[in-house]
């Protein structure tokens, strides 16, 4: 393919509360088998973009132990590859990325010892499946200069804390507003763009010379009305995780068949690096209703609506209801989890009770696992 792909994977956001104290966004546990950049990677995949580059940067160790071998999502090749960039101290620079615009700036020498003609950017919190050479064809068709996907949210949903766009009958972006306090359009931005390398080299330089820093409002809404900027409708499922909300109700969406079928069974697959653990046991007393179990979990006790991850471990006369327990929890016996997200490797005392009654609750608790 004739782009190279960047995925920005520095983010952190204070709305995911004690979730991103552990792990970047990009690295949250999804669908019971994924974490969040699988996406992004097994879309560039799919779409035969041969060169990646992804931009860690916040809490980025769960990150960068789950990319520590391209194979998983066949970048493992001799012409290109999954470059990993961290910021780095030099000579003339001692800065974090202090934007997704100076992140990739950071990084210009990576775009400039390319030859591919484009380039493409997501973000790393995105879960979507896409064909990234129909986006392609559609940028060039277009003769844009940049392009931009963007998702038609539901009338009811809040949009103040994406970008918002409006486009004209040709698909052209006449406004975008970056989280608007009342928005004129249910279009949002999905955080997915395609640019022609050379000038996003230009761009960014020009970009860094008035130390502007965002690529969103510094580049896409400053530039709205000078460059030729399109919008490509994404209209398949696509969810940002930015909040503990989002990445409640995402997860809780892979429990509906018609998501489960999308992401599990349609092709093209979504990837993701594979641990070696046993199936999943069920032991005497286990009582499963529509959820999802992951390999290496034991069960003891009554799962209902809700999402257990990697080797996560129930103990006896324990009732689980619409929660997500992370990888590696340890809940002991006669425990009541309800509307509650638990985090990795935390461990839950016999006879205790969670409840998120006023929202969705984060269990995050540090025992001696073994005295119990």
């Amino acid at each position: 393919m004739k782009a190279i792909g960047i995925i920005l994977a520095g983010g952190n956001s204070n709305r995911m509360k004690e979730l991103s104290k552990k792990r970047a966004i990009s690295a949250m546990p999804i669908g019971g088998s994924f974490r969040c950049i699988d996406f992004a990677l097994s879309n560039m995949s799919n779409s035969h973009v041969q060169t990646v580059a992804v931009l860690t940067q916040y809490n980025a160790r769960s990150l960068n132990e789950h990319l520590s071998s391209s194979k998983w999502w066949d970048f493992g090749r001799k012409q290109g590859g999954l470059y990993l960039f961290t910021p780095t101290v030099t000579a003339e620079n001692s800065d974090w990325y202090r934007g997704t615009a100076d992140a990739m700036y950071q990084n210009i020498d990576f775009l400039k010892r390319r030859h591919e003609p484009y380039v493409i950017i997501s973000s790393g919190d995105l879960v979507y499946k896409m064909d990234f050479n129909e986006l392609l064809d559609y940028h060039i068709d277009k003769k844009a200069d940049i392009t931009v996907v963007c998702k038609d949210m539901p009338a009811q949903a809040d949009v103040s804390r994406y970008g918002v766009i409006r486009m004209n009958e040709d698909s052209r972006i006449i406004e975008f507003e970056e989280k608007p306090l009342l928005a004129q359009s249910n279009t949002v931005s999905a955080g997915v763009y395609v640019i022609r390398r050379r000038q996003l080299i230009e761009i960014l330089e020009k970009s860094a010379e008035e130390n502007r820093f965002d690529f969103v409002s510094d580049i896409l809404v400053r530039y709205r009305n000078v460059k030729r900027i399109y919008g490509y409708k994404l209209k398949t499922y696509w969810s940002n995780i930015a909040s503990v909300d989002d990445y409640y109700r995402t997860n809780m969406d892979f429990l509906r068949p018609d998501v489960r079928n999308y992401f599990f069974r349609q092709e093209p697959k979504i990837y993701s690096k594979v641990d070696d653990l046993p199936p999943a046991k069920y032991n005497p007393g286990s009582d499963i209703s529509n959820s999802l179990i992951s390999s290496g979990c034991i069960i003891n006790g009554k799962v209902e609506n809700s999402i257990l991850f990697k080797q996560a471990f129930i103990g006896k006369n324990c009732v689980i209801k619409n929660s997500i327990i992370l990888n590696d929890a340890y809940i002991g016996d006669n425990t009541h989890i309800e509307n509650c997200i638990v985090e990795s490797r935390g461990t839950l005392k016999p006879n205790t009770y969670y409840s998120g009654d006023d929202g969705i609750r984060i269990v995050s608790e540090n025992n001696e696992r073994y005295i119990l």
